[in-house]
């Protein structure tokens, strides 16, 4: 994090917050490496709070010079006319992803919308906040495929393909996940879209040990696979997502489809496209969902991917 590279990205943020988005986005993505020095940053916008996220321990003078900066921001034209009332920074890279409040009063929970729809965040207590930005088209495409089918939602976490699902008039959505407290905030989630939470089921289980009840509520005309790329003890993605390929003409109506997804950036579209050829072989791929355009990436197969697959009866 080189002064070029803070100067970069006060400019950018700068801009950015001249003109904010009505709905919750991501403001700036280093991730995708375009940006030399700043491969550990991200900003997010949530209507009214600035989330700045570090994902590698900076150094003691980058931290400084860092802080500096986006307490500078604060005294911009920019923030006062984006109506930005909290700048949060995010130590993703710490054992607790603790947060520092560098502005505004102290916040737990924070509700933000996207595509209409409304999410409850955590702010400062978890590493992650309940929602990743990078699968707004995912969830888009989902509210706009999902009207009169029953869904299936493989890793559901806090729910936000579920929120869309019911949202596109989905008759049932089945969530699975062994994070109970996540399905919890799912819960939440449908209550804050005024949704019949009688359409939703809640399945707090780990998947490979619940191939049972999983079936038991099928078939499903629309099967959703987005899974971490490793999660201890349950799930590691080059050894586990075939088990789930596997599984799917059994959970599948004669035409069904499935959206099968990737964060993994070493991880390209073709594993899942073979994977699916040989497991599943009666699917057929159909499209790759392009990323949202404020996640710009130096690979295109690095960042990530949700790929259609369909099921021709």
């Amino acid at each position: 994090m080189h002064p070029d590279a803070l100067t970069t990205l006060q400019h950018h943020l700068t801009t950015a917050l001249a003109d904010v988005p009505a709905e919750t986005r991501r403001l700036f993505h280093g991730r995708g490496r375009c940006w030399d020095g700043l491969e550990h940053v991200t900003v997010d916008w949530l209507q009214g709070v600035v989330l700045v996220s570090l994902f590698r321990a900076p150094t003691e003078a980058e931290l400084a010079s860092l802080m500096t900066s986006l307490r500078a921001l604060v005294q911009t034209s920019s923030w006062r006319a984006s109506g930005a009332h909290s700048l949060l920074l995010h130590h993703r890279y710490l054992p607790d992803s603790r947060i520092e409040q560098l502005e505004g009063e102290p916040i737990e929970e924070w509700v933000i919308t996207e595509n209409g729809l409304r999410y409850k965040l955590d702010l400062g207590i978890k590493q992650n906040n309940g929602l990743f930005l990078d699968m707004r088209y995912g969830r888009r495409w989902v509210q706009a495929h999902a009207q009169g089918k029953r869904v299936l939602n493989l890793f559901a976490y806090t729910c936000g393909f579920s929120v869309a699902a019911i949202a596109g008039g989905a008759t049932h959505v089945v969530n699975l996940d062994m994070a109970r407290a996540a399905l919890s905030r799912g819960r939440d989630n449908h209550r804050l879209n005024e949704h019949d939470l009688s359409k939703v089921t809640f399945l707090g289980h780990e998947l490979f040990k619940s191939w049972g009840k999983v079936k038991k509520s099928g078939p499903y005309d629309l099967v959703i696979i987005d899974p971490p790329s490793f999660q201890k003890g349950s799930f590691a993605l080059s050894r586990d997502y075939q088990k789930i390929l596997r599984r799917l003409p059994e959970m599948l109506t004669p035409t069904g489809t499935v959206l099968a997804c990737i964060n993994d950036p070493d991880t390209g579209p073709d594993f899942l496209i073979e994977g699916v050829a040989a497991e599943a072989p009666e699917l057929v791929f159909q499209q790759r969902l392009e990323n949202p355009p404020e996640f710009p990436d130096i690979s295109p197969d690095s960042g990530l991917k949700a790929l259609v697959f369909c099921r021709f009866g």
